[in-house]
């Protein structure tokens, strides 16, 4: 039997669609049935009715009726389902056939056509002769039709082709072929539809109506039938949930049939069909539960059935099958939706589905051993040309009795099955079904799954002689299981890719491989590695290697041949292998002794070397590569006598270097690019073993880590070597190159903190204990490099001290030119700093020179700097303090136009240090000063911390000003510099804004004449004066407040009237009765003609106390003289 045989056939896999049958469409030469055709089959959308059209002529020939059965009393059946059942119902027997015939109700031969419509459908009638399938006629008309009713002719003419064509009313359609034809094909596709579905109902009763006439002891075979027709009908007339059903009760009449070897395999076969049937249900129905429970069920009844035991390899192919097809359904599900989680997905049963092919292979290499005397036609495999009925043999077809009728021919079918199944590529199918698997279990991020899997096809790629695909899988998974460390795994695949390379002469993979197994993570005994080595060598030597033990002996003389020819080429005798991604048996790590060296140093670089194999190895040429190339040629090593560049089984080989770094590379990395290593010889084949930076591979990392983890104890007894612990060798890859030590001090002097915007003076002093001369000493001073952006705009340095610096002055003073230094020298400068904002700041002196200097027998010039860095603090060097107050020294909020005030200044040190106040001055904006010449009070004061220092000066603002707004003062600016800086340090000015006023306006002004004090008993006069200072006539009354201090003279209560910029005065005499600090009798001033002002606001310019001595005695000689 073919291979073939165990897959599914097409009808049952494909969705089971009502089939309608189109006839009397001319679809190549009639370009309007053209058009109706394509309407009906393109672009059919999933909201269109599920049916299955097919174009056939009008006397086409439809499958023969059989004569229907009145009695199975004696009725044997044959078998369960027949092969072609299924497809005559999807594709060769319509539920409808419809008759398009183009004729127009109107049209002038009218019963001609009628005529030949009738003939056509009776034709149709006559080849379904016996079927139920249904028959509808489409008229083409080139009109559109009028609404029912409307249209008496095409009503009678309707009636007329209805009893003409022996057709109901509902069979007759009409279709008008114009711009809206595809709606009309819709509305047509729907009639059909439910056509059809009135046929499948027919053939659905029709069936069961057969259920009366079976019994249970000769039709068992027709139940399972019977059901699964039922089921299919169901799933044409798109019931599926009937389907489910009716599939169901058939599976479980299936397992209720007696089982025998002869009928096994046809119950096997429909159980899987119908199993199919009931999981592609659950799935489309959105229970994959329901599916993945049936097939387990399936699974369980069906995997002991294995059948006749020299077929053992068919059930192994039937299994494979079943769980192929589920792994199948199951994607196309979450194709269309269903969720999949990584413990359960389709990758299960693809893998089980290999699994199964796996055994089937295994079964057959042993069950089909038949010598090539069987003849190669088999008359028993080609009498017939199929099978009448699912699951049954080809020699034996409808034989239901327990024993084969012919015991030679059944004999012969076997052997025939055998030779056949050895034919079958079955490494092919199992690599088909394990690349699903791998897909799948790919796509659920299932890594060590797929691993497993692709190892599983590398080997069947093996199996098949496909060693390069086989090579390509396993070296993808090789990388995995160095990485995670599975030895044994790695160990296995090594020994297969092993085979693959040599069966197709592949040196350098067998070099590989060959290295990797010899190597500490090969799990193989001594012998075996013994073996490898040796091989190893006789390809380095370029001669042939013995085959491994496990290659296949049919293909080991080929591979022998091309050896032969591979020892034979010239110019390929030179590999390069980078051996850092795999355990090569040769172990390498190189280390700097240092980190950093300075470049008077000789820098020390170690390669140690470690081989794991059984015998020796010698090396020819050692070399290390570094990022700088010019250091390349003194660190290599070549082979100089039997052992120089030998290697010893477990023992640590150490290979010294030293070089001298160049100037040019100080305050860089010199880094090991790479260390190659040659083994071979110029006569056999050179292979260059290359490492990608200082050494080690795949399993270093690790090891490095658990040796540091652990406590091993590195000594092995009293008086035992030391000997080098190689995993806990660290690989240090590469080392800075920093200047020469500097042999000079650098000593800072200041007097801090800083002053804000201060020119400071920060003294430096550099003494050289160097022995010969320092030269071309060069200094860089300022602001250190990395900090704020905004502190290196608002910090100036300058090495000019005199004045202060501007702006443009740079943060950061470079590579100032200061000479040369002999030993012992000292060299003193000063450095001036501005900070034009307060906060920290990191200051850096470097002081850089050049020195002859002498390494392992070179002169060379090094270049030393010496860095000194401080950190200063800025401050603000005094607080200024602003008020406005009135003549009388009472705060003011608002001033008045044209009236004195007072500005007060307080300016508080807040330097640690004494400060020198040079001078002070104002620059006035809008106001004026009421004095000729503005004089600084604070000239050459000198202030300490905490200690104020004041000034006073009178301002007033000068009328014709705006007395709505809030006008701009001015500035107080203050010349300083600290005490300590001497009479030739630059002056400092700061600048400090004075505070906005809000000015008013003062309708009348009032101002008062009196002495400094008064007498007891002793008057003295007060005058008044009453300034008008608005554009009016004003009104004034003023009422003088009676005092118990003061007895006055003059009017008590006045009424006045004041021209416009005039003054009115009134004198008063007052005279004091108490001494001491009185209140003056309060002058009340009321403006009738100004209501906002008040008599509180007008006499706040007047003084309200004075002082009043008590009354003196005249002081005679006597009481002079006692006192």
């Amino acid at each position: 039997m073919a291979g073939t045989q165990w897959e599914l056939p097409p009808e049952l896999c494909c969705r089971p669609l009502a089939f309608v049958a189109l006839t009397g469409l001319d679809v190549v030469f009639n370009a309007v049935h053209r058009a109706i055709w394509d309407a009906f089959c393109a672009n059919r959308r999933a909201d269109r009715v599920p049916i299955s059209f097919k174009v056939l002529p009008g006397d086409h020939e439809y499958p023969k009726c059989r004569s229907k059965r009145t009695s199975y009393e004696w009725y044997i059946p044959k078998g369960i389902l027949k092969t072609g059942w299924m497809n005559k119902h999807l594709n060769l027997v319509p539920a409808l056939v419809v008759l398009f015939y183009e004729l127009d109700w109107d049209d002038p031969q009218w019963k001609e056509k009628q005529s030949e419509c009738a003939t056509k459908v009776e034709i149709v009638r006559t080849s379904l002769q016996g079927r139920n399938t249904k028959v509808a006629v489409v008229l083409i008309q080139k009109k559109t039709p009028l609404p029912p009713g409307e249209d008496l002719v095409a009503s009678e003419r309707a009636s007329a082709l209805c009893n003409a064509c022996d057709l109901s009313g509902k069979s007759l359609f009409v279709l008008p072929h114009t711009d809206h034809l595809v709606g009309y094909i819709i509305r047509l596709e729907n009639a059909f539809y439910e056509h059809a579905q009135t046929y499948y109902y027919t053939e659905i009763r029709r069936v069961k109506s057969h259920k009366e006439f079976l019994n249970k002891t000769t039709h068992q075979l027709l139940f399972v039938r019977h059901q699964f027709k039922i089921a299919f009908f169901s799933e044409l007339k798109q019931d599926t949930q009937n389907a489910l059903k009716y599939y169901k009760t058939a599976y479980s009449l299936v397992h209720e049939l007696r089982v025998h070897e002869t009928n096994m395999l046809e119950i096997k076969t429909m159980a899987g069909f119908i199993n199919y049937k009931i999981c592609r249900l659950c799935f489309q129905h959105n229970t994959p539960l329901d599916a993945i429970a049936q097939f387990r069920k399936h699974i369980d009844l069906c995997k002991k059935k294995i059948g006749c035991a020299e077929l053992a390899f068919e059930h192994s192919a039937w299994m494979s099958k079943q769980f192929q097809s589920f792994g199948e359904l199951f994607d196309e599900a979450i194709k269309l939706g269903l969720t999949a989680i990584q413990t359960q997905n389709p990758g299960f049963y693809y893998q089980q589905g290999a699994c199964y092919s796996q055994d089937r292979k295994q079964l057959a290499q042993q069950l089909c051993q038949i010598g090539a005397s069987f003849p190669a036609q088999v008359p028993v495999e080609t009498q017939s040309g199929g099978l009448d009925f699912y699951g049954q043999r080809l020699w034996r077809q409808g034989h239901q009795s327990i024993d084969p009728p012919d015991a030679d021919k059944e004999k012969s079918g076997i052997m025939a099955l055998q030779v056949k199944e050895r034919d079958v590529p079955h490494s092919e199918l199992i690599i088909a079904l394990l690349s699903n698997a791998v897909a799948q279990f790919k796509k659920y991020k299932c890594p060590r799954m797929k691993s497993h899997l692709m190892v599983q096809m590398g080997e069947e790629y093996y199996h098949a002689k496909d060693y390069i695909k086989a090579l390509k899988l396993l070296d993808y998974v090789m990388c995995d299981y160095r990485t995670e460390r599975w030895w044994g795994l790695l160990t296995a695949i090594l020994n297969t890719a092993l085979c693959c390379a040599y069966l197709m002469a592949s040196v350098k993979d067998y070099i590989i491989y060959s290295m990797e197994l010899l190597g500490r993570a090969s799990t193989l005994k001594e012998e075996q590695k013994s073996r490898i080595q040796k091989n190893l060598f006789r390809v380095l030597m370029n001669e042939v290697p013995e085959a491994e033990p496990e290659c296949d002996p049919s293909s080991v003389s080929a591979a022998r041949s091309l050896w032969t020819d591979r020892t034979a080429l010239a110019g390929s005798n030179e590999l390069t292998i980078e051996v850092q991604d795999y355990v090569p048996f040769i172990q390498c790590k190189a280390k700097f002794q240092s980190p950093s060296f300075h470049v008077d140093q000789s820098i020390q670089l170690q390669v140690f070397l470690r081989a794991d194999c059984p015998h020796p190895v010698s090396f020819n040429k050692l070399a290390v590569s570094f990022s700088n190339q010019e250091y390349n040629q003194w660190c290599a090593a070549k082979s100089q006598g039997p052992d120089s560049l030998t290697l010893l089984p477990g023992k640590t080989k150490c290979c010294n270097f030293s070089f001298v770094a160049k100037t040019e590379d100080v305050g860089k990395k010199v880094e090991i690019t790479g260390i190659e290593l040659v083994l071979g010889s110029d006569s056999g084949r050179c292979v260059f073993l290359s490492w990608r930076g200082a050494g080690g591979d795949t399993a270093s990392a690790q090891e490095a880590l658990q040796a540091s983890r652990s406590s091993r104890r590195w000594w092995r007894g009293l008086g035992a070597r030391q000997e080098l612990d190689w995993d806990s060798l660290t690989v240090q890859h590469s080392t800075m190159i920093i200047s020469r030590i500097p042999k000079i001090s650098v000593h800072l002097s200041h007097q801090p903190p800083v002053l804000k915007n201060e020119m400071y003076c920060i003294c430096f002093t550099v003494q050289s204990q160097e022995a010969a001369v320092a030269q071309d000493i060069r200094l860089t001073a300022g602001l250190k490099p990395g900090q704020d952006a905004n502190l290196g705009l608002a910090t100036h340095v300058t090495l000019d001290g005199s004045s202060v610096c501007d702006d443009g002055a740079p943060a950061l003073l470079t590579d100032v030119p200061l000479g040369d230094l002999k030993p012992g020298e000292k060299l003193e400068r000063c450095v001036f700093v501005r900070c034009a904002s307060t906060g920290p700041r990191v200051f850096l002196f470097q002081v850089a020179y050049s020195i002859d200097t002498e390494v392992e027998g070179r002169q060379i010039v090094c270049r030393c700097h010496k860095d000194e860095m401080v950190t200063i603090e800025t401050v603000v060097p005094f607080e200024v303090s602003v008020k406005f107050v009135s003549t009388k020294f009472e705060p003011l909020e608002q001033v008045a136009v044209d009236i004195p005030f007072l500005l007060m200044t307080d300016l508080v040190s807040l330097s640690p240090w004494p400060l020198m106040l040079s001078s002070s001055s104002l620059q006035l904006l809008t106001l004026s000063s009421s004095t000729t010449q503005l004089q600084s009070q604070l000239q050459h004061v000198v202030i300490q911390t905490g200690e104020c220092a004041s000034e006073c000066f009178c301002l007033r603002c000068p009328s014709g000003t705006n007395s709505t707004n809030t006008v701009a003062t001015g500035q107080y600016l203050v010349s300083w510099r600290r005490q300590a800086s001497g009479p030739d340090g630059p002056l400092i000015q700061t600048t400090v804004s004075l505070p906005h006023v809000i000015l008013e306006s003062v309708p009348v002004y009032i101002t008062a004449d009196l002495p400094s004090f008064g007498r007891v008993r002793e008057s003295f006069p007060v005058r008044y004066h009453i300034e008008n200072r608005t554009a009016l006539v004003q009104e004034v009354e003023i009422a003088v407040e009676p005092s118990d201090a003061f007895m006055f003279s003059g009017l008590k209560q006045v009424r006045l009237r004041i021209l416009p910029g005039t003054q009115q005065q009134m004198l008063y005499n007052y005279y004091p009765l108490m001494a001491g600090y009185q209140t003056l009798p309060q002058l009340n001033v009321c403006l009738p003609r100004c209501p906002d002002s008040n008599s509180h606001a007008l006499r706040r310019f007047l003084p309200q106390h004075i002082f009043v001595k008590p009354q003196g005695r005249q002081l005679d000689d006597t009481s002079i003289a006692a006192a």
